[in-house]
């Protein structure tokens, strides 16, 4: 997604992880996918990679896509723990209060979703914002902040509703338009995997309820 936003022309290798292809051992013993080798280095953290990408792609050729505002990188932050939690639990009795949490959760990106950012503001200063109407985390363009939730946002869509009958409440108006507006931009739609490969991916890890 990052490569794509950044103009970047890519090759997508998918590959079996239960039968992994020697020379994708050797250059990463022990790590899954994705990382990435430059210069002889090998590099596996996620964080590093998108952090690298940022560095090394730069304007004018590239465009920069890091958050204005510092708020967006951590919005949603705590949305794929609670997820986590919620699905991977096998007690019925435990579920309400998970669910609570996960709900919690989404709640906060919602606010944040629909609180008006700064420049918002500014730009309408003759009449009064209460709701934003930006389209991503930090505006009307994506950035990392968006690459880094989004599939998560969209996993937990697909697993929830599959695993649990859980949707995202209508009433979280940020959350729908976020995901609208991610589902209309094929930079989002055309790196995410389908949502049947979701669902098998969860088969296992989605406990059932006893």
């Amino acid at each position: 997604m990052i490569l794509w936003l950044k103009g970047v022309i890519f090759n997508v290798t998918t590959v079996d992880l239960k039968r992994k292809p020697a020379d994708l051992q050797n250059l990463a013993p022990g790590t899954n996918p994705p990382f990435m080798t430059f210069d002889g280095e090998v590099k596996t953290d996620v964080n590093k990679i998108e952090e690298f990408l940022e560095e090394k792609l730069v304007p004018p050729r590239y465009p920069k896509l890091a958050p204005k505002h510092p708020e967006s990188n951590s919005a949603g932050n705590d949305v794929f723990a609670k997820f986590s939690a919620f699905i991977k639990n096998p007690r019925k009795d435990a579920n309400e209060n998970l669910e609570k949490s996960l709900l919690k959760a989404l709640r906060k990106l919602d606010n944040y979703l629909n609180s008006p950012l700064p420049d918002e503001i500014d730009a309408y200063s003759t009449e009064e914002i209460t709701v934003s109407s930006r389209k991503f985390l930090d505006g009307d363009e994506l950035t990392l902040a968006d690459c880094n939730l989004l599939p998560k946002l969209h996993i937990i869509k697909v697993v929830a509703k599959k695993y649990r009958n859980f949707d995202f409440p209508p009433e979280m108006t940020g959350i729908s338009r976020y995901l609208n507006n991610a589902y209309a931009r094929d930079e989002f739609t055309n790196t995410c995997p389908a949502d049947q490969e979701i669902e098998y991916a969860y088969l296992d890890v989605a406990k059932r309820m006893k």
